[in-house]
């Protein structure tokens, strides 16, 4: 069964198409190639400037924290969570080239009768702890508190989210404008940064959904069926073969199950950052390879074909899921980013520099393709393991 398929069933969308249906007749905002709408400036009425305002949620990686603190009862894994939530939030951003300064307002819905005040305690404490790595990184965000609410009757555990909003001069915004002669630069999103403590599995918080059911066992179901909709079909939940504390071998190498799946989103911002203060006017898009993975670049696209045929191996956590689903190659590289989760459009003559830029914070990274001219295809993956992918 195909992947689009099995998402449907349980009862999410890797393309998100019914979303993007509703909203298509809605205003791109002042660049309609932005990767984030832009608004004009309602603040204060100044024309040189634009607001952005964004929204982004950990996804259904709560699920996976929900389930590893009930068995172990670590309530540090919320930090994660926390984590998750603000990246998506502030590296959405920085695609557009909003770098500080951001605010930030947190939206937690909870049902009272499973999550407990430590829980929230510890995502609160999370999210303080980012804020003030961010800062640390040279990033002013500032957070404005938030809202938690006790809704039990609509949410089945937990769910994490943020608002951010900034108001940057029009001058400054980076609106994608990808054409022939692009080089494709990706930042990998595994590895240890400098700017990190522990090693990233690279997993970042898309598709958690697949990954959750397609990888655990049925324990999960059958002792904790609050992580399940009941409308979901009993084959379609958790069919894998393996707990969170499980210790797995992939490629000669072991991992636990928890630090694969359950890995804190990486943010590339003090990449980005030096990147864009040596070379903004070389910069001509940045994608965040989120919803949609490898194929998020054709929301952003028209005329052109884009070629990919030198991506990253990928890391153990897809090679993972991927056994553990059967997932085809199409299916894996439109839903998960597959090795790296950011990728820069640029002028062929600086990408050994900002090869040079990311490898100075330990993060690997290569230039992953090309944009040709038009050939009656939008996007060519060719994968390390020789698959030719067309979307």
């Amino acid at each position: 069964m195909k992947q689009d398929e099995r998402y449907l069933a349980r009862g999410v969308s890797a393309q998100k198409d019914e979303v993007h249906a509703a909203i298509k007749h809605l205003s791109k905002g002042l660049y309609p190639k932005a990767f984030c709408k832009i608004l004009p400036d309602i603040i204060a009425g100044d024309e040189s400037f634009c607001n952005i305002m964004h929204a982004d949620t950990a996804g259904t990686k709560t699920a996976l924290a929900y389930l590893y603190w009930k068995e172990t009862g670590d309530l540090n894994v919320w930090k994660g969570i926390a984590q998750d939530a603000i990246i998506m939030n502030v590296d959405d951003m920085i695609c557009v080239s909003c770098f500080d300064p951001i605010v930030v307002s947190s939206t937690i819905g909870r049902n009272k009768h499973l999550i407990p005040q430590e829980v929230i305690s510890m995502i609160i404490q999370g999210a303080e702890e980012v804020f003030n790595n961010l800062r640390e990184m040279g990033l002013n965000i500032v957070s404005s508190g938030g809202e938690t609410a006790d809704v039990g009757d609509i949410v089945r555990t937990i769910d994490v989210g943020f608002t951010a909003f900034s108001r940057i001069k029009k001058e400054q915004v980076l609106e994608n404008n990808i054409r022939p002669g692009h080089k494709i630069v990706g930042l990998a999103s595994f590895g240890k940064s400098t700017y990190e403590s522990n090693v990233n599995s690279g997993i970042g918080s898309n598709g958690l959904t697949s990954a959750r059911h397609d990888v655990l066992n049925k324990y999960y179901a059958e002792r904790y069926p609050e992580v399940v909709a009941p409308q979901t079909p009993d084959n379609f939940v958790f069919t894998g073969d393996h707990r969170l504390t499980d210790e797995v071998e992939i490629s000669g190498s072991a991992y636990l199950v928890k630090d694969l799946l359950l890995s804190p989103t990486r943010t590339y911002f003090p990449i980005l950052k030096k990147i864009m203060d040596d070379f903004s006017s070389k910069i001509h898009g940045m994608i965040h390879c989120t919803g949609g993975a490898q194929t998020k670049v054709l929301k952003f696209v028209e005329d052109v074909s884009i070629v990919k045929d030198n991506m990253f191996y990928p890391p153990p956590v897809f090679e993972l899921i991927q056994q553990s689903s059967g997932a085809s190659p199409e299916e894996m590289y439109q839903v998960f980013n597959m090795g790296h989760r950011m990728e820069l459009y640029v002028d062929a003559d600086i990408a050994d520099e900002i090869l040079t830029i990311a490898n100075s914070f330990e993060v690997e990274a290569k230039v992953v393709g090309e944009v040709i001219p038009s050939t009656g295809f939008r996007l060519n993956i060719k994968t390390p393991k020789g698959e030719n992918l067309m979307y």
